[in-house]
């Protein structure tokens, strides 16, 4: 339940809480320490069964635990593969009258065959006897868009579950918006009176941080009233590189990097953001798409976030390659628009948002589902559902 796991770890914390308020019950079984810090401000009951080992996240804890509490949920949601609590589930479910529907949240996309070969011939050995199980017997495999779905069929011949496309998102900020914007700008002062470019989320090199960094610097490099900010943890040490890279091209001093913002931070950024910007070569979803969305800002994004085309159709955003020439592109198209194009942009993004991505919405999606996966038990008020 990390925060900085990113779109995932917030999608469950969003969905949790909507369907609390609608009167269900929702508790998380999570592969975390017990005395991980973030565990206490977690709006969600959460049953920590680490600490987890590995990369493959293993707990002997686990399994015996659903198990043993399986009985006190009408349905579970697997939320991710390739890790132990995928397979874990599998075996602790398996031939129970407890159903599960499993998010694959984009871990199926077969830009990792290309990008990662190594890695994904490992994964064909672990694949027959295990996540190809997981996803066979799942009530349903929750797909977040068409094209996560269709994406995911090409990574392993070996293929066969129930899809569903659902609906997904997050909820509108509650705070003040004035409030929120002044108290980012009060911590960043060189970006008063800025234009601002915001990329927002985990520094990797899937997210084309480079290929935005190169960008600003051939389209903005000479504009001094924009400037570029990089939000977002350094998940794999890639950042002193990047900054090197922006002090060659002579932007060091027009790039701030603020490392993982949450709360009213968060929000301020992306509302004091002019454009968030996103040339990604890999993203299921993107959370923070839609919350960009969620205050009006316009998306510039690569068509390899897989809500491109509901982006492109509303005309809340750019959509380019996801090459160094369509983040360039991604760029300049916004910057040679009228400002009245740039202000009917930023009113179709908050239309976007309220018609496809609001939290609401993909909360009843998955009702809807998990409906359908409990079958003849209707779900009362009173439902159980653990996230894992």
């Amino acid at each position: 339940m990390n925060p900085a796991g990113g779109g995932p770890i917030e999608g469950i914390r969003q969905l949790g809480k909507t369907l609390e308020r609608q009167g269900h019950n929702v508790e998380v079984a999570s592969l975390d320490s017990p005395d991980a810090p973030f565990l206490t401000q977690s709006p969600l009951q959460v049953y920590p069964l680490g600490p987890a080992h590995l990369h493959y996240a293993y707990s002997a804890r686990f399994v015996p635990w659903l198990r043993s509490n399986a009985n006190r949920y009408d349905a579970v949601i697997v939320n991710g593969i390739w890790q132990y609590h995928s397979f874990g589930t599998w075996q602790a479910l398996h031939g129970t009258q407890t159903p599960y529907v499993l998010f694959t949240h984009g871990m199926l996309d077969p830009w990792f065959k290309k990008e990662y070969p190594l890695k994904h011939a490992k994964k064909w050995m672990y694949w027959p006897w295990a996540e190809y199980r997981v996803l066979r017997d799942a009530r349903a495999v929750l797909f977040t868009c068409e094209e996560e779905r269709r994406l995911a069929r090409k990574s392993f011949w070996l293929y066969k579950c129930h899809e569903v496309v659902v609906s997904y998102g997050t909820a509108k900020p509650e705070g003040d918006s004035s409030a929120e914007t002044r108290e980012f700008l009060a911590h960043y002062p060189e970006l008063q009176g800025k234009r601002i470019a915001l990329f927002m989320g985990r520094i990797h090199p899937k997210k084309g941080c480079d290929l935005l960094i190169e960008a600003f610097a051939k389209v903005l490099g000479q504009r001094p009233d924009w400037h570029l900010v990089i939000a977002g943890p350094d998940q794999v040490g890639i950042r002193e590189s990047l900054h090197y890279r922006a002090a060659e091209l002579g932007i060091a001093p027009r790039v701030t990097w603020t490392g993982m913002l949450s709360g009213t931070m968060k929000w301020g950024a992306l509302r004091s953001a002019e454009v968030f910007v996103l040339p990604s070569h890999q993203e299921n979803f993107g959370i923070a798409v839609a919350e960009a969305l969620a205050v009006g800002t316009p998306t510039l994004i690569s068509n390899k976030v897989n809500i491109w085309r509901e982006i492109e159709t509303d005309g809340a955003g750019i959509v380019s390659e996801d090459t160094l020439e369509g983040a360039r592109q991604l760029l300049q198209s916004y910057v040679d628009l009228p400002e009245q194009k740039q202000t009917q942009m930023r009113i179709a993004a908050l239309d976007c948002f309220d018609q496809r991505f609001e939290i609401k919405k993909a909360a009843g999606a998955l009702h809807s589902v998990l409906r359908d996966a409990i079958g003849t038990k209707a779900i009362a008020a009173t439902v159980g559902e653990a996230h894992v």
